[in-house]
């Protein structure tokens, strides 16, 4: 992929993932609210972590379920005590592997990444199967530190470039249908299989 793969953050940092300042870094109201979802989709979180962005998604899904997927077993018990907590239904944790997210093909109207996708040991392999899980016309929202931008104040192993994440996403015949910058330090760009 001509990239170093970032290490995956374990599971002791998952109160890092919630931390108040990420609602100013990484505004996650407003990038669900750009995502167009219908009250019946089924939205994939890949990386999931704690949660942070599954909780969100699923105010927005009544009707359908959100996927939080995630390798870590400790993360996925983590938000199965959350959805206990907050009496929270619609959001089924999925055990992924390094190489699969284990998602049935057709299954997913929408994906979503959130500084994950620099920490796949395994992109190729991951990107296919949620390319095979996608339903035609189904999107992936993919979110990256801004790798073209020195003033981000993340480690240049945690951050992308657009065209590299343009470059690897066009493997599978996803097509790139617009990079929304209104966040602070991160592209959320949209990739839509057709």
């Amino acid at each position: 992929m001509g990239r170093e793969i970032s290490f995956v953050m374990g599971h002791q940092a998952a109160e890092w993932l919630n931390r108040p300042g990420r609602i100013q870094e990484e505004m996650p109201d407003e990038v669900v609210a750009n995502m167009g979802l219908d009250p019946d989709h089924v939205v994939a979180d890949i990386g999931a972590g704690s949660g942070y962005f599954s909780f969100r998604i699923a105010r927005l899904v009544p009707e359908g379920k959100v996927l939080a997927v995630d390798i870590q077993p400790e993360m996925l018990q983590l938000i199965k005590a959350q959805m206990a907590e907050d009496g929270v239904s619609n959001i089924e944790g999925v055990l992924g592997q390094v190489d699969d997210p284990n998602l049935p093909p057709g299954s997913i109207d929408a994906a979503i990444m959130v500084d994950a996708y620099h920490e796949f040991s395994h992109p190729f392999e991951m990107i296919n199967g949620i390319f095979q899980a996608l339903r035609p016309g189904g999107r992936i929202f993919l979110l990256e530190y801004r790798g073209e931008d020195a003033s981000v104040p993340i480690r240049p192993l945690h951050k992308m470039t657009e065209e590299q994440v343009v470059r690897e996403m066009s493997v599978f015949g996803l097509e790139w249908t617009d990079t929304l910058n209104f966040l602070p330090w991160q592209h959320m760009m949209i990739f839509t299989k057709t």
